[in-house]
């Protein structure tokens, strides 16, 4: 059988995950499941009720503005789930003596250390990243504001800086033999989705023959983003580098929200105008996800079935 059709959509879900720590986390309809295997070979699973900043402030409706609730929101899922799944290969010495800062956190904060560790982490994450990804390809570009006056061709220039930037991290970190797993684990996350989207019985054997790039992944949401980001901020005057970089910091927001909004649809349709747009992301897949082994698919499975409410009405979109 085919990959193109063993992976035909009998069924659209918004079921997502992500890799985590030689694990899968996969987001349900009602609970978000992480599944680890640890070093002594034994898959554990992490359960826990989605409490979605989405439908906590009651913006699932509202299209743009949900995707932006819906980026941080996966921002956290994942890295509380990344954390979970660190805990098994902690390499620290567990008996060494907590500093006195150590301490103090743990007495000032108590049982919500974590959860602070965690928003932390995501805002460190978030700043990193706009600093990289944004604010740097911008001033590089400037570099030939005198030169080149059109605002268009000049957010063309920075558009290709960012690209240009985006790639070389991936491919650079892709080189990381700690990351060629979560990359191994990305891709079984995707077979498992193909999986149970052409609806088949969620097995190992099933799951091989499925594909590993899938419209709804979070590497197309930031090609989406990227190529968003170049039409809108080309509207923007380059004549003031603080009113620029200000104003594109604004929009910001509006770009992840449009890009979700695309990467929505994307995920459910099928059209050839569809599978155009998605190309880029396709590609980019083809690095950030590598076919996994059969131990690794287990545990994308056991991720997934953890999720699934037994009616599949709960996670069409």
């Amino acid at each position: 059988m085919s990959k193109e059709k063993a992976q035909t959509q009998q069924h659209m879900t918004s079921i997502g995950g992500s890799a985590i720590m030689e694990g899968v986390m996969m987001r349900g309809p009602k609970e978000i499941a992480s599944a680890v295997r640890t070093p002594s070979g034994e898959i554990v699973i992490d359960k826990r009720p989605i409490s979605s900043l989405v439908t906590k402030y009651h913006v699932n409706k509202i299209p743009i503005l949900r995707g932006v609730f819906a980026f941080f929101d996966s921002l956290i899922c994942s890295m509380r789930a990344l954390m979970w799944s660190a805990e098994f290969f902690d390499l620290e010495d567990d008996t060494a003596e907590p500093s006195k800062f150590d301490k103090w956190l743990t007495e000032k904060c108590g049982d919500k250390l974590k959860d602070y560790i965690i928003y932390f982490s995501v805002f460190v994450s978030v700043i990193f990243s706009v600093a990289l990804f944004f604010i740097l390809p911008n001033l590089v570009a400037g570099l030939v504001h005198r030169l080149i006056k059109s605002n268009v061709l000049m957010t063309l220039i920075e558009g290709i800086v960012r690209i240009g930037i985006f790639l070389g991290y991936i491919i650079l970190v892709s080189r990381m033999e700690e990351i060629k797993r979560v990359f191994q684990y990305h891709g079984a996350e995707h077979k498992t989705i193909f999986c149970y989207e052409a609806g088949l019985p969620l097995t190992v054997e099933n799951a091989r023959g499925m594909g590993r790039l899938h419209p709804r992944c979070g590497t197309s949401f930031l090609v989406f983003v990227m190529i968003i980001s170049i039409i809108l901020f080309s509207f923007i005057s380059w004549d003031n580098i603080f009113i620029r970089i200000g104003l594109r910091l604004l929009l910001l927001p509006v770009v992840a929200g449009i890009s979700y909004e695309i990467i929505r649809w994307a995920g459910r349709s099928q059209n050839p105008l569809v599978r155009l747009i998605s190309k880029p992301g396709m590609m980019l897949q083809r690095i950030t996800t590598q076919e996994p082994d059969d131990s690794q698919l287990e545990v994308a499975i056991a991720s997934m079935k953890a999720v699934l409410t037994g009616n599949p009405e709960d996670d069409k979109w």
